[in-house]
């Protein structure tokens, strides 16, 4: 019975269009490839190293002042943005979150001065709670809030008092103007012959 399964479902394209199946499915997976490095996805995915966060300019000025801020000496972006539960959690919500930011990037929607929307929110304070867990469940005991509970008035969340943790100051691009010059910007995927082709206006 499987056999015959087998000859049927064998007969069932003709070569030319086994051919042209085989040569679309190639483009579309080429393609596929071609944008996640374009992206420079894994560097985003694989790694925990912050320069892979200023493969979008816009992050330029919250990496600068990440860079010279107390938690740039001890903590990258992951240690804040991405939960730490285990790891099945971690890398969900990084691609999750990293789609929603090339999603954002490639229709040109980010907002200049980016807020964290509640789900990155809410990561962020499990994770202020998570690394100063003595000072916030023994001295001042504002461990056991959480973001939700500061949302519907319960509390505060950690940034109401600290504000300008880890990134001081970050309203705008133009209260960092320099940002671009300080940070460690990724050099061009293009080819050198194709950046030739185009004006360079065109490549960002």
């Amino acid at each position: 019975m499987n056999l015959r399964k087998l000859i049927a479902w064998k007969d069932l394209f003709s070569y030319r269009q086994k051919v042209a199946l085989l040569v679309i499915g190639g483009t579309v997976v080429g393609l596929g490839l071609l944008f996640a490095y374009m992206l420079r996805m894994h560097t985003y995915i694989i790694g925990d190293d912050p320069a892979a966060c200023v493969n979008c300019h816009i992050m330029s000025p919250y990496y600068a002042t990440w860079s010279h801020s107390s938690h740039g000496r001890d903590a990258t972006c992951n240690d804040c943005h991405v939960p730490h539960q285990n790891l099945f959690m971690k890398y969900l919500f990084k691609g999750k979150d990293g789609m929603k930011h090339v999603a954002y990037f490639v229709t040109h929607s980010e907002h200049q001065a980016i807020n964290a929307e509640d789900a990155s929110a809410q990561v962020i304070m499990d994770n202020c709670i998570r690394c100063h867990t003595q000072l916030n469940q023994e001295f001042v005991k504002t461990g056991r809030i959480n973001y939700m509970m500061a949302k519907r008035g319960e509390g505060k969340a950690c940034w109401d008092c600290h504000r300008e943790v880890p990134h001081g100051g970050v309203n705008s691009l133009s209260s960092t103007p320099y940002a671009e010059t300080q940070v460690p910007l990724p050099s061009s995927p293009v080819p050198e012959w194709l950046q030739r082709m185009v004006p360079s206006s065109k490549i960002r």
